[in-house]
């Protein structure tokens, strides 16, 4: 749900609100954040503790929402991705926002935002060379993996069952099996 006023919102609106005020700023309009479900977190919390063991040790950090992660110093957006993969610590300096492109993000699905972050969210996300972008639905069980390939994201779509090769780390894989709920995959059995 986006909130209405006669002047755009800015970044530096988002910065100064209320830590507990979820909601994300695009091209100046500011859209509210729905509450995540039992599944939603679920599948972040199974993405973010694999990718958290993966990467412990190592310079590439792994982050959950909240995060705020501005693509563009020229564009009044800040996006809340899900979980986002950072490499390059300057992004990080402000301490309040990823100023730049992460490495990787996920976007998992709810109904409010489906076709922004399909859409809107892959468009941009592409635009500003997000290496890898993953979209999670926590209610079909499936993962749409998108690499960029040489300015364009090529999908590699993947379902509940599978174990999932994170293409920007040599050998980190994700398992499926581990993200959704368990009572979803008995569900598609049936």
């Amino acid at each position: 749900m986006a909130l209405r006023r006669e002047q755009l919102y800015t970044v530096e609106d988002w910065l100064n609100w209320d830590e507990d005020f979820r909601c994300e700023i695009i091209d100046g309009e500011a859209y509210m954040m729905a509450q995540p479900t039992i599944a939603h977190q679920h599948a972040s919390v199974g993405i973010t503790s694999q990718l958290w063991n993966f990467l412990k040790g190592k310079p590439c950090k792994v982050y959950s929402a909240p995060c705020g992660v501005r693509l563009s110093k020229t564009e009044e957006t800040v996006f809340e991705p899900d979980i986002i993969i950072v490499c390059d610590k300057e992004k990080l300096s402000s301490g309040k926002i990823c100023n730049g492109a992460p490495d990787m993000i996920v976007e998992i699905l709810s109904p409010s935002t489906s076709s922004k972050d399909k859409v809107l969210k892959f468009n941009k996300y592409q635009s500003a060379g997000v290496r890898e972008y993953w979209i999670v639905d926590p209610v079909d069980n499936t993962v749409q993996v998108n690499v960029l390939q040489n300015g364009r994201y090529a999908g590699y779509p993947y379902d509940g069952t599978s174990t999932v090769t994170v293409s920007i780390f040599e050998g980190c894989e994700i398992d499926l099996k581990d993200v959704f709920l368990e009572e979803n995959n008995e569900n598609k059995e049936d």
